[in-house]
């Protein structure tokens, strides 16, 4: 190497170690034990989980930055991650960034090199082989298999932006136990480890009694088949009581609680059949829940309509400690406020925006990556926005099989075939729920293994494509950031609860 370059590295190198001797190398990142809701924040088809495979880096490969991200947080600490991976984030300090910047240019991996701390930046990708993003492969992991149980399309609501017709359909116990063999069966020849299920409708807490026996039964194919088995009842909250509540633990089921707003807000959208506003009985149900220890998932639609209100929701689901997830208003052919409820841009990133000024200033414990914008989802790299076509059933109340519970009316296979699974893979008709990497103007976004291009159905709606990315990318990617500055904040301000952040500070 020639004098002047080999001063310049010695001087870089000096005053890199100045630095760091000052202030050592800090490095927060969210731990896997932290507080979390159990499953998945999504009330639809949630998407698979995925996990990066890295290429061995041994002694004396080359190891430099690779496509690095960041987010910077506050005057000392950036958010750190590398977004063709999604492998993991991490908030660093300076010094940590200065480590990183050793490595720029890539050189030869040093016995040095062989900390704890460099060994954790490989690991999650901000330290690589150069050139090696072009190797990586999101691999899925289906251990989960979702299914959706529709055991009414009867309803107490008229919802401005539901997609059913209401008509006066149940499901019987014979076709329930029907639906729930033909799960087992799927999971079972599909090597599937985990079974969860939705009890939805209409409202399914009109058919309380055949949920307690269809869910019970559930229970007793997860024991004889060996799987694991977890259960979440969807329901907007109305006809809720203290003795369902208890039965619902009793069962080890969950609750998720549709709630679009305070006061009008929600009445504008989730009103009665007579008309009359039904804000102030999901409320009651909502502390009635608390009350009697099961605090339940709060489900957000979020559209024009009711964004602006998006900040007070925000205070009232954050004083009471509930997890929830902000999903975006999709249209359909029925929604009856389809032009009040679209995502007019500047609209909807200016609520989201002030709904995250509501978080910052009461920051949660637990992270909530997974359900603050959409079907995006920071908590996992994932190739497909959601499980449609990969590892999702939904059951109407026939017996019949379909994609996605908004195309429920359009069936493709039922509970007689041997495996429902496989027919609603091989099927080519429909929503097609493309992997992110074949939509345009996703390949190159760095958002890509989280977003994953939006919901398939609002896309091909508004474009006619399904192989394009969501007409709401302005929207997210105007957000996305936001998010990553709000789990910094998170990490830091909760950097002394080892159950919330694991912290690495070498001696």
């Amino acid at each position: 190497m020639k004098p002047h370059l080999t001063n310049a590295l010695n001087t870089r190198r000096v005053k890199r170690e100045k630095i760091m001797s000052r202030n050592p190398i800090k490095v927060l990142m969210a731990n896997s034990a932290s507080p979390q809701p159990k499953g998945e924040q999504c009330d639809c088809a949630c998407a698979e989980s995925t996990s990066a495979i890295l290429p061995a880096l041994n002694s004396g490969t080359f190891l430099g930055i690779s496509n690095l991200y960041y987010q910077k947080i506050t005057p000392e600490y950036e958010m750190a991650f590398n977004p063709n991976i999604g492998n993991g984030m991490m908030l660093i300090n300076s010094s940590a960034k200065e480590l990183l910047k050793a490595f720029s240019p890539p050189r030869p991996i040093k016995p040095a090199d062989q900390s704890q701390i460099v060994n954790q930046m490989i690991g999650i990708g901000l330290l690589t082989a150069p050139n090696v993003d072009s190797e990586i492969q999101l691999h899925p992991t289906p251990n989960m298999l979702g299914a959706w149980l529709h055991l009414t399309d009867r309803c107490n609501l008229r919802c401005s932006y539901c997609y059913l017709p209401h008509a006066h359909q149940d499901i019987s116990l014979k076709t329930g136990r029907a639906v729930l063999d033909a799960v087992f069966r799927s999971a079972v020849v599909n090597g599937f480890k985990q079974i969860k299920l939705k009890y939805a409708g209409g409202e399914p807490l009109l058919r309380f009694s055949l949920l307690q026996e269809l869910h019970s039964y559930a229970q007793q194919l997860a024991e004889w088949h060996g799987l694991q088995l977890d259960g979440i009842v969807l329901s907007n909250g109305t006809l809720l009581t203290a003795e369902m509540i208890t039965t619902l633990k009793k069962l080890d089921l969950r609750l998720m609680i549709s709630l679009d707003g305070l006061g009008q807000h929600h009445d504008n959208l989730r009103p009665y059949q007579s008309g009359r506003g039904s804000f102030a009985d999901v409320a009651a149900a909502i502390d009635l829940a608390i009350l009697h220890g099961l605090p339940p998932n709060i489900s957000v639609t979020v559209g024009g309509h009711n964004v602006e209100g998006l900040p007070d929701l925000l205070h009232w689901i954050l004083a009471r400690n509930l997890p929830y997830n902000l999903n975006f208003y999709r249209p359909n052919d029925l929604s009856a406020l389809s032009g009040d409820l679209q995502l007019d841009e500047r609209k909807m990133i200016r609520g989201m925006l002030a709904a995250f000024k509501v978080i910052e200033q009461k920051m949660p414990r637990q992270s909530f990556l997974a359900g603050l914008i959409d079907r995006a989802d920071f908590s996992t790299p994932h190739t497909h926005t959601c499980g449609v076509g990969q590892n999702y059933l939904v059951f109407n109340s026939m017996g019949q099989a379909a994609k996605c519970q908004m195309h429920i009316q359009k069936p493709i296979t039922d509970v007689h075939a041997e495996d429902p699974l496989a027919v609603i893979r091989a099927d080519q008709t429909g929503i097609s729920n493309l992997s992110v990497k074949e939509k345009e103007g996703c390949q190159t976004c760095e958002w890509k293994y989280w977003c994953a291009g939006g919901c398939p159905l609002t896309t091909y709606r508004a474009t006619g494509r399904y192989d394009v990315k969501s007409p709401n990318c302005n929207i997210y990617k105007a957000l996305y950031p936001e998010v990553l500055r709000l789990e910094g904040l998170r990490l830091l301000k909760y950097q002394n609860d080892p159950e919330v952040v694991s912290v690495f500070q070498p001696s």
